[in-house]
């Protein structure tokens, strides 16, 4: 609902899930297809956005992606996200992504992704939503990083707006 617009800090957004790669999830050679890695980090970017907003919300964008190291099958993948910065209706969510391998006991950062989304009623009205606080050092970098990249997409969309025309 509309009614409260208090600012929140980005801790109450945190989010985790957590899947094991199955062989469904994977290409012949047995790595994690690239497709079912976004659609995870599209759903943990969600949580923190429905935690944040507390509103339904629905993907706006997603900025570019690097798959770092290889995900196997039987790897556990850790993904965590939080609100790092909101623009009245929307709101700029990251998600980092880790492998863990529970056998050797070794864990490494996948790759990170930015999402911006948008928080909606049961009719698709966009709906504001309330500021984040940011509350670490940590918080703040990304809370002015996600200004930056903001002004990087605006650019990004006009100029494909006028190259449409």
């Amino acid at each position: 609902m509309q009614d409260d617009l208090e600012p929140r800090p980005v801790r109450d957004s945190q989010s985790e899930m957590a899947e094991i790669v199955l062989p469904n999830d994977t290409n012949p050679l047995g790595a994690l297809l690239g497709g079912r890695l976004m659609h995870w980090i599209d759903l943990a970017g969600a949580m923190a956005a429905h935690r944040h907003s507390r509103n339904y919300v629905v993907t706006a964008s997603v900025d570019h992606i690097d798959f770092l190291v290889p995900v196997r099958v039987g790897d556990l993948v850790i993904l965590r996200s939080s609100v790092n910065r909101v623009f009245h209706t929307s709101m700029e969510v990251g998600v980092k992504v880790y492998v863990e391998n529970y056998i050797a006991d070794t864990a490494q950062h996948v790759g990170s992704a930015y999402l911006t989304f948008v928080a909606v009623d049961a009719a698709g009205k966009h709906l504001k939503v309330p500021a984040v606080i940011p509350e670490t050092e940590e918080q703040q970098r990304w809370y002015t990083d996600a200004g930056r990249r903001r002004e990087i997409r605006r650019e990004h969309l006009e100029r494909r707006r006028k190259a449409a025309r």
